[in-house]
């Protein structure tokens, strides 16, 4: 794959149930069930990280896309649900991304986002895995 430009490393011990950390330090955390799959939500669960996670790396590429554009994007909020679906015995996620970009006309942010989407590294990882719906000023894509 060439040379990696970051790599991000962390453990877990005890899976939902335990404890994370990253390599650094900056980052851990008891980890927990949420209530609505029967844990006592006193934790972060991998959903919330996730949506964290895919959020701010889509409004970095909005950002990035935004100044390719001539255009303000770094004023970008972005709301992510993730949400973990039964499926065949197992689980799947899906996505939902809600993406205010104020400095824009709708027109614009839809081009924005769509080119964001196509590129942003979290985007690439679920494209053909996980369905990923985006709402752009309230206009869904």
């Amino acid at each position: 794959m060439g040379n990696a430009l970051y790599t991000a490393h962390a453990h877990v011990a005890g899976g939902r149930s335990g404890r994370g950390r990253t390599s650094d330090g900056q980052l851990d955390l008891t980890l927990r069930q949420p209530a609505e799959l029967g844990g006592d939500g006193e934790g972060v669960n991998p959903e919330q990280l996730f949506a964290i996670g895919y959020a701010a790396c889509f409004g970095t590429t909005l950002d990035l896309v935004g100044r390719r554009a001539h255009l303000t994007a770094s004023d970008a909020g972005i709301d992510a649900s993730v949400s973990l679906w039964p499926s065949g015995g197992g689980f799947t996620l899906g996505v939902e991304l809600r993406i205010s970009l104020p400095s824009v006309t709708t027109e614009q942010a839809v081009d924005l986002v769509r080119t964001a989407h196509r590129i942003c590294p979290y985007s690439n990882a679920t494209h053909g895995n996980v369905d990923v719906a985006l709402v752009v000023n309230g206009t869904r894509l």
